[in-house]
């Protein structure tokens, strides 16, 4: 017999009634039976609790009943699932279902199940026969730890949520711990919220605990535990203790306060907001989930009135991420549900109106004012407006001016808090460090150390002390498969570099994976990793050479150290990190830096002074003189934690307020921050402000600044900011406000504008988590402020601030701009949480600022629409990029395929001035040659501006001057070109290449100034892939024949064209299929990570397709299995976009699929992919698939810069409740519609009367006037119905595809065999009309097509010796679709057409037949032709030299009289000649040769055909000819093979793909038909 649980009591309103314990269906069975005698047990639950317990409880309680002699009965009940059934309906099925059994009020009603079943249950049992008894056994943690403790239940209306109910005592609630073993993890985190809101309102030790201790405690619920076995882990203890005492909790407020008149009031904090978000997202976002939401927005209110501290929202926060739960709407689980968008501010102030504890419209909250304690034992009044604020994304500022005087401190600093923690965490002993930083980015780091076991952390004082017990160097490699995520923290990202290479192991292979967000994966890490890998660390990048992720590998002795040379002048973080770990290093550290000025010295002299505090002093380097060196000795010693360390204030930060009472004239004084400050930001006061006009008064402990009068703020001149980069943004903005002129001294003399302000020294501010450079500029000018970028910063224009305009702008500097001008709007109110995430509540409360809540509206107002509108086709197209990524040759390319001059300005300049660029700096320096290619650039702009193509130097962007010229060609309708190419086979190519003048700095430090200006000035990007990846499923017809290869460049021929062709205008690459009428589309979903590795199959995958789509959301470098969620780097999908149209010249469908949505990226990651977006517009693919659950505002910014690409508005609905005749699908239909050119809503399976419904619903949608191109899809094996009925764009797959892209997914066979049979898709009838035929290739070719692509038609021969009744017939029958023509027909078969196509007509002979005729035109240089024959084939071979623009042919044909009325046969304008004899041909060798004559009947005469094929050009021939094997013969004379040989086999092959492609409206399956034709062929 099973031992007896372990039962834990909690006292609930006088009664021991709550039992709490795991494994209890027997405890239970027998103290309900025992203690509450009834006639009727009633067991009331769902399916889904029924399907794991019923059985069980069912069985238990018949042998108790039994056991104990009793005559009860049991009966059970179960109902559906979700927040579906707590309503009056459901209720009333139950309470009928009692009635019908006979129940009587001698019934105990059990309640098994969750917080509905709980709630409905309670209801019923408080008004069946005006009140029965009734038992909880809740089944998940958050029914345990809240519904069902304290009597209240309740059903829902339409009106909200528990609006109808009663206060019901339960007469015991039973608390199986067991239970929670089989719910998801979800669930558990569902529950968690509830005992974390407990914790917070009551029991500080309790949070605590929760705080510390969240992977043990979810690690318990993963256990399975036995019912025979009492022993319980230590886990599952804990887990029960958490249980256990949040019921406490909750159960002493009820018994204070059961009917909630006030007390109770405080179970409800989160509760406010939480419900209205709740009802907005039920049921896709659970209750917890919602909660947790609601206690951050809550807690933020009670920050904002002044009331609860940013330490506390801080651990707040942290804990409930801890248990994985959301704490904002932006988190990607809420923002990428479609419902989300309802979320706005009015609508949930509204939803809040209707809440228990409101006072008539006074809205109530709970408000913390400490963890574990509440402002009031009760709810507090708020008003609406400082709620509205907490709810808002954008604020307003209202301009005003701070009382004075101000005295306040700014949040610890960023970068000292990052360095103590890892100094902290390395050290030896225990550490308290106060005024941490409590922003995303120490999270992260603090985090990161946790992961790699480098120390210990907890809190102290209510979370103002961290308490850091080093962990003295000992470092573990994480699991396998888990990897640090940073985010977008790039100061830990490259302090942890040197960290993890310190970890040692002796497993063979363990490493270290760090990786980020997008952007952090574009953010330079090269530099610091190089220094590592030279010093012995194995450190590998696994995407984009030079940026995260990066493996780092562990070994048994670590990080080497001893003498380490690295390059400082990008970052001085890069020397930081390899001095913050260096001490542990198995050698003495000698630290050399290297490559030109070290950037931001004050920060590495920031880390020098850090490590002596905790023990270890690092020594720096004189000269004789005395003068300081880049060389740094650094002891092998172990830190030593002091027992206690204060961060200094965030000097960054304080430039805020102290820049409000700069341009307000008040006054501020910042404490914890003066002369003696580690941070060189520190000196902005002096060395910005006080030359502004202000006072400063600084010591060593605190700062003073009183601001000038309103409006007097002086220009600075020249600043050099080099000390205190980061505070170049606050900078700015007084700049441009700086109505005066520079104090006498410091002035610009070389420039026009008197209030300038000349920013140098903030290079490495392009690199951060954006190019701030750039977006200052951008924001600023959005005030109507000029601005000029420089190379190493910028130019500020101050004005008056009354010629200021409002603007919405990003960026918390603009906060203080918005102090004095009227309306500034703040977009990005959580911009602010890297470094002050309380800034608005201390605007308010400290600096006397007021704030409001604002919502944007979700449309942008004045577009300028698409770019494409304003693009000429005819204007010069300008290619900008490095130097060796292949301009002039791509140029050439394009130049020749759009018939444009092409001009390099590098030759230009050359031959203006009559020297070669190198000889030119040599003679007259850097400078100078600037100047002039500036005056070149200025003449190519102003007079050939039309019909050129441009190759420009790298260095163009160098110039200020050139980069304005080049934007504003750009703003003209003009097209710039960013040619990219890799940066490995640059430097490869650069160091074969001497001829060009050298840069004198290393290549990295030039590509990473340029890359920023390439990016901001160019409309477009071209990858100049140069791996050739050659298809070996398509062998060409001459393989083995000794006719010579195709030109293996001539992938990147073909793209360069259809690239040029495309972004030009010229001939767009679009789906010709799609939107036609009568014609089905289709695009195939490429799913490799790493779609070079498609090449071998690219013909066989894209067989039927129109498009290709490329699932970006799936890609990985090499190889790599996908992960989830996954965000690839912009420079690897570039890459593969480059390797993609190599490979196919089908367009593109670029697709970021979001996890929700049923791909692969984070539903969160707007930022990341609108900069994929970006690329997509920038590369020129043809098709961007955006799904409309992004930022509405963004999605029609991207609308109005789309230049040639066609946005496909995509919704895919994954709930299962989709109704396409509904009014959501409507909604959702018409939002795409607004925002795309294309349409595409995607369903989760329906029932099958809902498909009739979409056929119906869909033909009518499409069928309506104007209507855009609809893609209307099912998902599943239930929706393969509806991708073979949709028309437009479905998506299909290939059985030679790694992966379906979706559930449900078909190939392209598999739609059309299904077509077929449907009656969708009748087979049809195609001929060969002539004689003799029998031994025709064609059949082979078409029948192999048909058959390949699953198509039910049929070729056959139809030979006869005349045009007589069978043909006539044959093309009068209904399954006709098409024939071919060959002698002796091609004239006689015209009579029986309807018309002629403009070419037949031209030709005066036909060959084939089609219900329709297409035109097409190609062209070729200037060139001269000889046709030898004077059939009609020659006439079409006449033809179509004519329409390449060939400017003089020539015939010859042995009988005479047949050439000349040939010739006369064509218009003058053909230029036609014919000649009597080949021996004397009458002038240059012509450039193309066509043999129109059979092999048998041609002759040639050794050496005659030697003269008439000297040179490299093309010939086109019928099959192997003694001309043909004569031309193969004289070009393998020559070192360079000089013809291009061709079989006529080959041409029969293009003629049959073309007539296929006008019949069948699909490309042909090339590969597999020319393998068949030629295998036929050749046997």
């Amino acid at each position: 017999m099973a031992a007896s649980p372990e039962i834990f009591k909690v006292s609930l309103l006088g009664k021991e009634n709550i039992h709490c314990g795991f494994h209890l269906s027997n405890y239970i069975a027998e103290t309900v039976v025992r203690t509450l005698p009834a006639a009727t047990y009633f067991l009331l639950t769902d399916t889904r609790v029924a399907n794991f317990h019923l059985e069980n409880y069912e069985a238990v309680f018949q042998r108790t009943i039994r056991s104990l002699g009793s005559k009860s009965r049991f009966l059970s009940r179960v109902i559906p699932p979700g927040e579906t059934s707590k309503s009056r309906e459901v209720k009333a099925s139950v309470e009928d279902y009692l009635l019908d059994e006979k129940c009587t009020r001698d019934t105990v009603l059990i309640v098994m199940g969750g917080g509905v079943i709980g709630d409905l249950g309670g209801f019923v049992a408080a008004t069946f026969m005006r009140g029965i008894r009734y038992v909880q056994i809740p089944t998940t943690l958050l029914a345990m730890v809240d519904s069902s403790i304290g009597g209240k239940t309740a059903i829902d209306t339409h009106h909200g949520k528990n609006l109808i109910g009663a206060f019901w005592q339960p007469e015991f609630v039973f608390i199986d711990a067991a239970f929670l073993e089989t719910l998801p993890q979800r669930e558990i985190s569902n529950g968690m919220a509830e005992v974390v809101k407990t914790a917070a309102i009551w029991n500080e030790k309790e949070f605590d605990a929760l705080e510390s201790r969240a992977a043990e405690i979810l690690s318990a619920t993963e256990t399975r535990s036995s019912p025979t076995d009492t022993r319980r882990t230590q886990g599952q203890h804990l887990l029960l203790s958490v249980i256990v005492g949040s019921i406490s909790v909750k159960s002493h407020i009820v018994t204070i306060d059961e009917r909630e008149t006030g007390l109770r009031n405080l179970v409800n904090f989160g509760h406010s907001i939480g419900h209205a978000l709740e009802a907005v997202l039920t049921p896709t976002i659970l209750h917890g989930e919602a909660v947790s939401v609601g206690m951050i927005l809550e807690a933020e209110v009670a920050r904002q009135l002044g009331i609860l501290s940013q330490v506390a929202v801080g651990r707040l926060t942290r804990c409930l991420r801890a248990y994985g739960l959301p704490v904002s709407v932006s988190d990607s689980r809420i923002a990428s549900l479609p419902i989300a968008e309802r979320l706005t501010v009015d609508r949930l102030l509204d939803i809040m109106k209707i809440d228990k504890k409101n006072s008539g419209a006074q809205k109530k909250i709970v408000l913390l004012s400490r963890i574990g304690g509440t402002f009031e034992q009760k709810a507090t009044s708020v008003n609406d407006d400082v709620i509205r604020r907490a709810l808002a994304s954008a604020v307003r500022v209202i301009p005003g001016f701070p009382p004075a005087p101000v005295r306040m401190d700014t949040p610890g600093s960023k970068s000292i808090s990052n360095r103590a923690m890892v100094l902290a965490a390395l050290g030896k002993g225990i550490c308290r460090i106060k005024n941490l930083l409590h922003s995303d980015d120490t999270q992260v780091m603090m985090t990161a150390l946790m992961e790699l076991k480098g120390a210990e952390f907890s809190w102290e004082g209510g979370g103002e002390t961290l308490v850091v017990k080093g962990g003295e160097g000992s470092l573990t490699v994480p699991p396998e498969g888990k990897e640090i995520y940073l985010g977008n923290a790039g100061t830990a990202a490259r302090f942890l570099t040197t960290v993890c290479a310190l970890v040692r192991s002796n497993a063979p292979g363990a490493a270290t994976v760090i990786t980020g967000n997008a952007r952090m994966k574009q953010r330079p890490v090269g530099p610091l990793v190089d220094a590592l890998q030279r010093n012995g660390s194995e450190i590998s990048f696994l995407e984009l050479t030079g940026s995260l992720p990066l493996s780092i590998a562990a070994n048994p002795t670590g990080f080497r150290g001893s003498h380490i040379q690295l390059a400082a002048s990008v970052s001085s973080q890069y020397v930081s990190s390899i001095l913050l770990s260096a001490p542990y290093a198995a050698e003495p550290v000698i630290l050399e830096l290297i490559g030109g000025q070290v950037i931001s010295q004050p920060y590495i002299d920031m880390t020098i002074a850090m490590m002596k505090s905790f023990g270890v002093h690092v020594v720096r380097e004189n000269d004789s003189n005395g003068t300081p060196l880049n060389i740094y000795h650094v002891p092998r010693k172990p830190y030593v934690n002091p027992p206690e360390y204060v961060v200094e204030s965030d000097a960054s930060s304080a430039t805020y307020p102290l820049a409000v009472a700069a341009i307000t004239g008040t006054s501020c004084t910042i404490s914890n921050i003066g002369s003696s400050s580690l941070q060189g930001d520190a000196g902005f006061a002096k060395g910005v402000l006080e030359p502004m006009g202000c006072k400063v008064i600084q010591t060593e402990t605190e700062t003073t600044v009183v601001g000038p009068p309103i409006g007097q703020l002086r220009a600075i001149g020249l600043v050099d900011m080099e000390s205190m980069t980061d505070a170049f943004l606050t900078a700015c903005i007084l700049a441009a406000v700086a109505a005066k002129p520079p104090l006498e001294g410091r002035e610009l003399h070389d420039s026009l504008r008197p209030r300038s302000t000349r920013i140098l020294g903030i290079a490495n501010q392009r690199v951060k988590e954006c190019n701030r450079i750039k977006a200052m500029i951008d924001e600023l000018a959005k005030f109507g402020v000029e601005t000029r970028e420089l190379d190493d910063g910028l130019e500020v224009y101050g004005c008056p601030i009354a010629d200021l305009r409002h603007g919405v702008n990003s960026g918390m500097s603009f906060s203080v701009l918005g102090t004095v001008v009227p309306s500034t709007i703040l977009d990005e109110k959580r911009c602010v949480e890297k470094t002050w995430p309380n800034w608005w509540d201390d605007l308010t409360n400290k600096l006397g600022i007021s704030v409001e809540g604002l919502e944007l509206e979700s449309s942008v107002s004045n577009s300028s629409g698409p770019l494409s509108s304003i693009v000429n086709p005819t204007s010069t197209m300008i290619l900008i990029g490095l130097r060796g990524t292949g301009k002039t040759f791509i140029g050439r390319l394009a130049a020749a395929t759009l018939g444009r001059t092409f001009i390099d300005a590098d030759a230009l300049f050359a031959e203006r001035y009559n020297i070669s660029i190198a000889q030119f700096i040599v003679k007259h320096g850097w400078p100078e040659f600037r100047n002039r290619e500036l005056d070149v650039l200025e003449d190519i702009l102003k007079t050939k501006r039309e019909g050129h193509i441009v190759s420009l130097g790298g260095g163009i962007v160098e110039t200020p001057q050139c980069r304005d010229l080049l934007k504003a060609y750009v703003r003209e309708g003009g097209l710039v070109i960013h040619v990219i190419r890799d940066f490995d086979e640059i430097s490869r190519y650069l160091s074969e290449e001497q001829t060009r003048p050298a840069w004198g700095e290393p290549f990295e430090v030039v590509v990473k100034r340029r890359e920023p200006w390439f990016v901001e000035i160019a409309t477009h990007e071209f990858v100049s892939f140069t791996k050739i990846l050659n298809s070996p499923s398509a062998p060409p017809l001459w393989s083995g024949s000794g006719l010579g290869a195709p030109d293996p460049r001539r992938g990147i021929k073909d793209e360069v064209g259809r690239y040029f062709r495309h972004i030009s205008g010229a001939r767009l690459n679009y789906a010709p299929n799609l939107g036609s009428p009568g014609q089905r589309s289709y695009f195939v979903s490429l799913t490799y990570p790493d779609v070079t590795a498609a090449a071998p199959v690219i013909d066989q995958l894209v067989e039927g397709a129109d498009a290709v789509e490329l699932r970006v959301d799936l890609l990985y470098p090499k190889g790599y299995p996908n992960k989830v969620p996954n965000i690839p780097s912009r420079a690897y999908v570039s890459n593969q976009l480059a390797a993609l149209r190599q490979l196919t010249s089908l367009p593109v469908v670029f697709t970021v699929r979001t996890v929700s949505q049923g791909g692969a990226f984070p539903d969160g990651a707007e930022r990341e992919a609108f900069e994929l977006f970006d690329l997509a517009i920038k590369t020129g693919c043809e098709y961007l698939d955006v799904e409309v659950s992004w930022n509405i505002k963004r999605i029609r910014e991207l609308d109005a810069r789309k230049l040639r690409t066609k946005i496909i508005a995509s919704w895919h609905d994954w709930s299962g409740q989709m109704k396409w005749d509904g009014d959501l699908v409507r909604e959702k239909y018409a939002l795409a519609a607004s925002l795309g050119d294309i349409i595409k809503i995607v369903g989760k399976p329906c029932p099958s009367k809902t498909t009739l419904l979409y056929i119906l619903s869909k033909t009518e949608w499409r069928k309506r006037e104007g209507a855009k191109p609809f893609i209307a899809i099912n998902m599943g094996v239930d929706g393969q119905l509806s991708r073979i009925l949709n028309p437009t764009f479905s998506p299909i797959s290939h059985p030679l595809m790694p992966t379906r892209a979706a559930p449900g997914q078909l190939s392209f066979v598999e739609i059309q065999q299904a077509l077929h049979l449907m009656g969708q898709l009748p087979s049809q009838q195609f001929y060969l009309f002539g004689t003799p035929i029998a031994h025709s290739m064609s059949p082979t070719l078409h029948n192999t097509a048909f058959t390949a692509l699953g198509l039910p038609h049929r070729y056959s021969l139809l030979e006869s010796a005349e045009v007589g009744h069978e043909i006539e017939q044959v093309l009068g029958r209904p399954d006709f679709g098409g024939a071919s023509v060959t002698i002796p027909h091609k004239l006689t078969v015209i009579p029986l057409l309807t018309g002629l196509s403009p070419h037949a007509e031209a030709i005066g002979a036909i060959n084939t037949i089609v219900p329709r005729a297409k035109n097409g035109r190609r062209e070729l240089p200037e060139t001269t032709a000889l046709v030898i024959g004077a059939g009609g084939t020659s006439r079409a071979a006449i033809y179509a030299l004519h329409n390449l623009s060939v400017k003089r042919i020539y015939i010859y044909n042995r009988t005479q009289s047949s050439a000349h009325s040939l010739s006369l046969s064509f218009p003058s304008d053909y230029n036609l000649v014919v000649i009597d004899s080949l021996d004397d041909f009458p002038a240059a060798t012509p450039s193309i040769v066509i043999s129109t004559v059979p092999a048998p009947a041609t002759s040639v005469t050794p050496g005659v055909p030697g003269d008439l094929i000297p040179s490299k050009k093309h010939i086109f021939i019928t099959p192997m000819t003694p001309l043909l094997r004569l031309a193969h013969e004289v070009s393998a004379e020559g070192p360079v093979p000089s013809w291009i040989t061709v079989p006529g086999i080959a041409i029969l092959l293009e003629q049959g793909y073309r007539q296929f492609e006008i019949w069948t409206g699909r490309k042909a399956p090339r590969a597999i038909v020319q393998n068949e034709v030629w295998r036929i062929y050749s046997a």
